[in-house]
């Protein structure tokens, strides 16, 4: 092993190193903290990354490390390592990034678990470097590759980076009251450009139980700019004002349908555009990948 050229064998031993030293970090350090690269260190560390990213591209030539890593036989293992590790944040309750985690481990907080992070850290890195190799030599043959493999790095970034600019606030609403106010899960105050005030609050109830069949709010909702827009928001029906989702949430339920309040969710995600977009060149890249591959059939028949 380490003998050159390198082999699966050594992107196999460099995941597993870097989950031993995740581990170690987890016990040591404690979960990743997403807050300390909220805006503007998220989009400062971004630009690093890139530029860091562009310079182990240009010396690639004096460093073999770099070289393997463009390759298959590095990407393959590591695959296999994130393969993993999603699979097992698949199956287990994970909790918000502000609970602490329901296990020792920390596996119920995946994305603050250090060999998590660390082995997407590499996938994003071998991605960032193959895309910067397919711009440099070009070629339309190239561009659904090419498509793919920056969308899988802009979600995986943005989707992790951003996290930190994400808000999710509650914000309990009575009758014919504008409220401006949201709580954040450590119940501190934030005060916002959105208002919501209850016009009304709608109950259908099950005739065996009355137990609720469905539950929305009749609402004004105010912003700072100058908008009073009327709107009923339903559970799974959010509504979208100023870059915020407001959900239906909650209510008195001890009053049941007589509730004098409701409880909204609103949560606002300026980073999910790019994730979007990054969503958005997958499928580009995945059907000029199908359609590059029927041609090639068809051209060899």
């Amino acid at each position: 092993m380490w003998k050159k050229p390198w082999s699966p064998k050594e992107g196999i031993t460099i995941g597993g190193g870097l989950v031993i030293v995740g581990v170690l970090l987890q016990f040591s350090v404690g979960p990743i903290n997403w807050d300390v690269f909220a805006w503007p260190v998220n989009i400062f560390m971004m630009a690093i990354y890139v530029l860091l990213l562009a310079l182990g591209y240009a010396v690639k030539d004096k460093v073999y490390a770099i070289r393997y890593l463009m390759s298959w036989k590095a990407a393959v293992p590591t695959l296999i390592y994130a393969t993993v590790l999603a699979a097992i944040m698949g199956v287990t309750q994970q909790v918000s990034a502000q609970a602490a985690p329901l296990d020792p481990l920390g596996l119920s907080k995946m994305l603050s678990f250090w060999p998590f992070v660390l082995i997407f850290f590499l996938l994003t890195t071998i991605l960032g470097l193959v895309a910067i190799k397919q711009a440099a030599h070009l070629s339309w043959a190239r561009v659904p590759s090419l498509a793919s493999h920056i969308g899988l790095f802009l979600v995986i970034v943005c989707g992790t980076l951003g996290s930190a600019d994400m808000q999710r606030l509650k914000m309990f609403c009575e009758y014919g009251q504008p409220e401006w106010r949201g709580l954040d899960s450590n119940n501190q105050v934030h005060n916002l450009d959105v208002a919501i005030q209850l016009d009304k609050f709608i109950m259908e109830q099950y005739k065996e139980d009355k137990m609720p069949k469905r539950f929305a709010s009749e609402v004004e909702i105010m912003t700072q700019d100058g908008k009073h827009i009327q709107a009923t928001i339903d559970v799974n029906k959010p509504y979208s004002v100023n870059g915020w989702k407001i959900y239906q949430y909650g209510y008195d339920q001890a009053m049941g349908p007589m509730s004098q309040y409701s409880v909204f969710e609103l949560v606002r995600d300026p980073w999910l555009t790019p994730v979007y977009a990054g969503f958005g060149l997958l499928c580009i890249g995945a059907i000029g990948m199908l359609a590059g591959a029927k041609s090639r059939k068809e051209a060899k028949a």
